[in-house]
């Protein structure tokens, strides 16, 4: 249907949602899953800022309801793709004895101390003890080991490649470990905060990262020209896993390198490689889940988006190919997203919309929430879209980034919610 101004697209598309009602909130993702493309198998799900409670619990019911009536066997969040592994040892019955023991060594950026996130990791942890569930839910990270103000050691991903080696290979196996930690040294001169805005201060380019990162490419062709012996003495599954680590090892020194760099473009070329990081380590989740289910991604909106990502850092403009456009060039009509898009928020700094913005329409429409299908907004004219003003940002989060005109590209539908909290056990905000 065509639509003739933004108020029409809104009352016409609009699929009305309640957080308040599991029955109407279900009906609502039955009918927002029958208008993406079946051949969908990897749903972006955008949050517009971190902190924002309503959505976090948004996420679980919508992951809940994926589960339970679409075919979905797995959830990937923004944090570090290697701590999640210990975290996933919890969801299908093993591991730690409880949430406590892994919530800050399983998540980065402080998730593992949201509320929202335990009770997503305690429901999957009861789903699959229930023996009647035959397909046991998997929960994965997909960011690289990088944070906005810094980036781990790659210790983390190059043990597990050289654990993975020597429980085939045995004595040889150990010796090479040796080498590696040589090379290595103190996890806190890779870990250096100063490092994201000081380049003196990464060791991304020193004589031993270097040194490393040879060793990294020779260990990443070893894996690959043995992958015969090595699939058929430890499994496909455990191949593949660590070829994966080895792979993402090799952008983390990458990514190490280039915040070394004295240049203009070290910040972007960073960003954008994280970005590219996401993106991959998605493809390989989706090709692990496939066969068993299909896929739930959540991050922030500026990642799973399909158009540009930018960020104001100072007087610069940085603009970069986030992990949303990759997947749909990996992906195609495979790939869905969902953006959110948020009214007010008193304890994140977010007040009333301004008149004539997105965000306005869509609180006018709005009773407790709506999923809109953007699609429809496309068909307008182009003058009208590219009239819309961006409303105001954040007093206080500077992670929320309101809707532009670019969303109706940039997202398959918005989820809106037209107040929202700050999250529990989130960090407090200036």
């Amino acid at each position: 249907m065509i639509h003739s101004t933004l108020d029409d697209w809104v009352r016409c598309d609009l699929i009305q949602s309640s957080l308040s009602s599991s029955e109407g909130l279900n009906g609502s993702i039955d009918e927002v899953i029958a208008s993406l493309d079946p051949s969908v198998e990897l749903i972006g799900f955008g949050e517009a800022l971190h902190g924002g409670e309503d959505i976090l619990i948004l996420r679980n019911e919508i992951f809940q309801r994926l589960v339970e009536a679409h075919g979905y066997s797995a959830i990937a969040i923004e944090s570090s793709f290697p701590r999640a592994r210990v975290v996933n040892d919890y969801v299908v019955g093993g591991g730690p004895g409880s949430y406590e023991a892994f919530e800050e060594i399983g998540f980065s950026h402080g998730f593992g101390r949201l509320e929202a996130n335990r009770e997503l990791v305690e429901w999957m942890r009861r789903y699959n003890a229930d023996p009647s569930h035959q397909v046991k839910l998997q929960f994965y990270a997909f960011d690289g080991p990088t944070e906005m103000t810094g980036s781990d050691s790659p210790r983390l991903l190059l043990h597990f490649v050289l654990d993975y080696l020597a429980s085939i290979d045995g004595a040889d196996g150990l010796a090479r470990r040796k080498r590696f930690d040589q090379l290595l040294g103190e996890d806190s001169d890779w870990e250096n905060s100063a490092a994201m805005m000081d380049p003196s201060q990464s060791m991304g380019l020193s004589l031993e990262a270097k040194a490393l990162r040879i060793e990294t490419e020779e260990l990443i062709s070893e894996l690959l020209v043995r992958r015969p012996e090595l699939a058929a003495k430890g499994g496909k599954d455990r191949y593949l896993e660590a070829v994966q680590y080895a792979l993402i090892a090799r952008h983390l020194l990458n990514y190490h390198a280039i915040l070394a760099r004295d240049s203009g473009d070290r910040l972007v070329g960073g960003l954008a490689l994280r970005d590219y990081m996401m993106a991959v380590n998605l493809e390989y989740i989706v090709s692990r889940e496939r066969g068993r289910g299909k896929v739930l991604a959540f991050a922030h909106n500026s990642h799973l988006k399909r158009g540009i990502a930018e960020w104001k850092h100072g007087p610069d403009l940085l603009r970069w190919w986030p992990a949303g456009a990759h997947l749909a060039e990996i992906f195609g009509p495979r790939y869905a997203v969902i953006g959110t898009a948020v009214g007010v928020s008193p304890e994140n700094g977010i007040g009333e919309p301004e008149a004539g913005t997105l965000e306005a329409i869509l609180a006018a429409a709005a009773g407790l929430g709506l999923f809109i299908p953007t699609s429809g907004g496309r068909e307008l004219s182009a003058s009208d879209i590219e009239a819309l003003p961006t409303r105001s940002g954040s007093r206080k989060n500077p992670t929320y980034f309101p809707l532009t005109p670019q969303c109706f590209n940039d997202f398959d539908l918005l989820a809106f919610l037209d107040c929202v909290g700050y999250s529990r056990g989130g960090p407090p905000l200036p």
